[in-house]
């Protein structure tokens, strides 16, 4: 049973990968509103009833190949050590999560969709703030504290969300170009320390930010 049931994950979770996939090639080809459920349920192999079986719409199998960055972080939080700090564990998921993927350039194509689409937007800020949530408990459980009523695990927690998103979001800005761990990195000890106003940039910097021509 327990190997029928393993197969039976896999399966489904290759079909939901075929899926994502095949939503986000059509999205790159013929954009958002050129893409059909369908259309992606035939790229997929698959009906469109087994497409409904995983995504309530085309937005959500879009971002898939994003928000699924978020499910991963619940499953790795969870197996961070009990007694580890909980910013080391924070910095270490993160890592994880954040590793340049195999497909880059898609993913960097797929990004810059996203920031240009509402609905696409909404879609995976809705992934990430249920891995908010359920991050939040996790969090709670492992420094003793009352997701209910305190605000420590959800400001950390949403600490995790804001990094993930707004570090991947810089690096695609930038072509895929940057270093993702040092980002993140760089991200967190802001926060530890309070996220203190950085220093002014050079005048000559400052200068061409004001006059782009220039």
């Amino acid at each position: 049973m327990t190997v029928e049931m393993g197969l039976r994950e896999r399966k489904k979770a290759a079909t939901r990968d075929a899926l994502s996939r095949a939503a986000m090639r059509l999205a790159l080809e013929h954009g958002v509103e050129g893409v059909t459920v369908d259309a992606i349920a035939a790229s997929a192999g698959v009906s469109t009833r087994t497409f409904h079986n995983y995504f309530p719409g085309k937005e959500e199998a879009i971002v898939a190949p994003l928000t699924d960055g978020a499910r991963a972080v619940l499953t790795l939080l969870a197996g961070r050590p009990a007694d580890e700090p909980v910013w080391d564990s924070v910095r270490a998921v993160l890592h994880e999560v954040v590793t340049p993927p195999e497909r880059m350039e898609e993913t960097v194509a797929l990004l810059r969709i996203v920031q240009t689409d509402p609905s696409l937007v909404a879609s995976q800020l809705c992934g990430l703030g249920e891995m908010q949530a359920e991050a939040a408990a996790l969090i709670a459980a492992r420094t003793g504290t009352d997701p209910a009523r305190d605000l420590y695990p959800h400001l950390v927690a949403g600490v995790l969300g804001m990094t993930m998103r707004v570090v991947v979001s810089l690096w695609a800005g930038g072509g895929g170009d940057g270093d993702l761990p040092g980002l993140v990195d760089s991200a967190l000890a802001q926060f530890r320390a309070g996220l203190p106003v950085p220093a002014p940039r050079p005048a000559p910097y400052a200068a061409a930010l004001a006059d782009p021509s220039g």
